[in-house]
């Protein structure tokens, strides 16, 4: 099962990288990883996606309570939350395709970000599903590159 794990942590140099470090030694992965300001000044919210089993997780949450800078370790998995993504996609597009392309981009209501000679860049925002589904259809054309995801508290 994977579990969504919300961090707050001092804002200094070096904890993001304490953190994965933990991570890494441990032998797991974070499958998605989102780092900001949180409310208060001076502190920030890293929310991970990480896949395991509870017990996993208490003994992942208890091993980052030990780090130096963190303050606060939360498994929101089965809080109520907002869940979006964010993902930029760079899609093939001639002077022949471009039209329908952006046709599309539109029906999903996405936008076009960068024009290039021969690609557009878009931006979709939404839910895993609005996600799947634009990269289903925009794959016919050629996905060049994809970058992306987030889930907020």
């Amino acid at each position: 099962m994977k579990h969504t794990i919300s961090v707050l942590v001092e804002d200094e140099a070096g904890v993001l990288t304490r953190i994965a470090g933990l991570f890494a030694r441990r032998g797991f992965n974070i499958e998605s990883l989102a780092v900001g300001p949180a409310e208060q000044m001076g502190i920030s919210r890293i929310t991970m996606v990480v896949p395991g089993d509870d017990r996993i997780i208490e003994q992942l949450t208890k091993q980052l309570y030990k780090l130096i800078n963190v303050l606060k370790v939360q498994d929101i998995t089965e809080v109520p939350c907002v869940e979006r993504e964010l993902m930029l996609l760079k899609v093939n597009a001639n002077s022949s395709n471009r039209s329908e392309i952006l046709e599309l981009v539109q029906i999903f209501r996405a936008r076009v970000v960068d024009v290039a000679e021969d690609s557009l860049t878009v931006e979709v925002v939404g839910d895993p599903g609005k996600m799947v589904a634009i990269v289903q259809v925009l794959s016919r054309f050629g996905l060049r590159e994809i970058a992306g995801r987030e889930r907020l508290p």
